[in-house]
């Protein structure tokens, strides 16, 4: 027989999947978007085509190393709390870039 907050805890939870889905979405169109954004960056910049795949290597180097660094913190503050002031810095981030 379940508890009565079962269904708040199942609630929750999909709530909680909603949102990790919705981070890695964001992760996924991040990346795509760079894609798309690079014969823009050649043109703009006058960068080479060897050159060109060092712009999007750089992001995943950096989107990299900050992934490693968000895991370190988070083990340290807290996971909640940093999948939170990630979200935040991604929003301001795309307020000031907008």
């Amino acid at each position: 027989m379940s508890s009565p907050s079962a269904p708040v805890a199942s609630r929750r939870r999909h709530w909680a999947l909603a949102l990790i889905a919705a981070a890695q979405f964001m992760v996924i169109m991040d990346t795509s978007i760079i894609g798309v954004a690079l014969p823009r960056i050649q043109e703009d910049l006058g960068f080479s085509q060897e050159n060109l795949s060092w712009v999007f290597n750089a992001y995943v180097i950096a989107l990299g190393g900050l992934l490693l660094l968000g895991g370190r913190l988070s083990d340290l503050f807290g996971a909640r709390r940093m999948f939170t002031a990630g979200w935040l810095i991604l929003l301001a981030g795309s307020a000031i870039a907008g």
